[in-house]
């Protein structure tokens, strides 16, 4: 059996975060335990790939939408996985989001401001935070 790499010397997860009339896309995942979580589609940035690439590839293999021209919001440690976050916001997508990697996430919604919360109870990393705040709240 092969061992994993330590999560420093694993590849970047890039997370996309689409804003397109006044929500966010956010998809719920189905993981090992079989409990779900509510968040951004994301994915390990594959060697060569640039992290807007990334978030912008996995947003489409998860949920079937095009986006484009892709801004870096910011770069973390995540604190309950321990895996390096690029987070890259796309202000509109092309084409109707669906569910397409059926065996990773369970659906997906487009969440207003005043419904975060009730999507992910706990604070979103800063700079994701002021780019929802603004995008959101100014719609």
């Amino acid at each position: 059996m092969s061992e994993q790499a330590p999560d420093d010397q694993r590849p970047p997860i890039a997370a996309a975060v689409v804003i397109q009339d006044g929500a966010v896309l956010l998809v719920r995942r189905r993981v090992k335990e079989g409990s779900l979580s509510w968040q951004f589609p994301a994915g390990e940035v594959e060697s060569g790939e640039l992290p807007e690439s990334a978030a912008a590839r996995e947003a489409n293999e998860e949920t079937g939408i095009t986006v484009t021209n892709g801004k870096k919001l910011g770069e973390r440690v995540h604190p309950n996985t321990g895996r390096k976050m690029v987070y890259i916001a796309f202000d509109s997508a092309k084409g109707e989001a669906s569910v397409v990697d059926d065996e990773e996430l369970d659906s997906l919604a487009w969440v207003k401001h005043s419904e975060l919360k009730e999507y992910v109870p706990y604070p979103f990393f800063g700079p994701v935070q002021d780019h929802l705040d603004a995008a959101l709240l100014s719609s």
